[in-house]
């Protein structure tokens, strides 16, 4: 029953990869032709055709396809239409500076969300409930562009603190840091705060409580081991969304990352190299769901029942 249970979880992280590369794919070919954005509409048609013909978009786009997952198959993610150079390669030059941002800020958002959470929850009703949660709601509706733009005007222009924008220093970390933060803890905080008071009013709680057992303990031993199941999900999709989640943040400051990268790729019609970050993005967030997956089925045997059969 274990082994079905992964080998389902597997297959179906499979399949989503194939879909997520599948519509990246498509939609990247119905979004406009490469050769006009990178040569220009003034380019003389018998250039614009030898372009083509040189990248293989000239060629049916099912044929595209099955030659996209061909190379795939072999360890080739195709070259950039700008320099030549081979897409994982400016890919992989990019991941050291936006795991310098990414990285600090999962902590940050673990170790403001979490405690906020497990108090407001211990807290319930309180002034300082109200506030947590107050906070929390405000940190996750503002959008991130939004926050970075706010920063930017308070610590940046108003009082002079901090720069706006680029990779010269540590100091040039802090905002976006702070952007990327901000916003994740406050989901975190309001995941955790849900998760214990949902296991806070089980019966075997109460029954602890009755039976004399220290409050203290109760919440160390009972409920945070079984609040923390629910919140690795939520833990697991930020760790998978880590480079997704820095594209508005690295364009906004400016910051040489993947996500900036992807911005430009983008707006160039630049094929390869955007279909190679997609689907990084896509194999970190189905490899963090599927770790998930495996944690749960070792935690929680019902669910691994339950998946058995799905």
């Amino acid at each position: 029953m274990m082994g079905r249970y992964f080998a389902i979880r597997i297959g179906r992280a499979a399949l989503t990869i194939v879909l997520v590369v599948t519509f990246a794919f498509v939609v990247l070919r119905l979004s406009g032709d490469p050769a006009l954005m990178i040569l220009g509409p003034e380019a003389p048609p018998e250039v614009l055709a030898a372009f083509r013909k040189a990248w293989g978009l000239d060629d049916p786009i099912w044929f595209q396809y099955l030659d996209y997952f061909g190379a795939i198959a072999k360890g080739e993610l195709g070259r950039s239409m700008r320099d030549g150079r081979p897409a994982i390669e400016l890919v992989l030059e990019r991941i050291p500076a936006t795991l310098a941002l990414t990285l600090p800020a999962f902590v940050f958002k673990v170790a403001l969300g979490v405690p906020a959470g497990i108090y407001a929850a211990l807290h319930r009703g309180s002034a300082i409930d109200r506030a947590v949660m107050m906070t929390a709601v405000a940190g996750f509706t503002v959008p991130s562009f939004v926050l970075a733009l706010l920063l930017v005007l308070i610590f940046a222009v108003q009082l002079g603190w901090l720069p706006s924008g680029g990779q010269d220093s540590w100091r040039h970390a802090i905002l976006p840091i702070a952007t990327l933060s901000l916003g994740g803890a406050a989901v975190l905080a309001r995941f955790t705060r849900s998760a214990m008071l949902e296991v806070l009013g089980q019966p075997y709680i109460r029954t602890a409580s009755a039976k004399g057992v220290p409050w203290r303990k109760v919440v160390m031993s009972h409920a945070l081991p079984n609040a923390a199941i629910p919140t690795v999900t939520i833990l697991g999709f930020m760790v998978g969304s880590l480079i997704a989640g820095a594209v508005v943040v690295e364009s906004v400051f400016a910051w040489p990352g993947v996500g900036r990268l992807l911005v430009v790729a983008v707006a160039n019609r630049d094929l390869a190299v955007v279909q190679c970050i997609l689907l990084l993005v896509a194999l970190t967030m189905v490899t963090s769901n599927l770790i998930v997956d495996f944690l749960y089925g070792f935690l929680d045997p019902r669910l691994r029942a339950k998946g058995a059969h799905a």
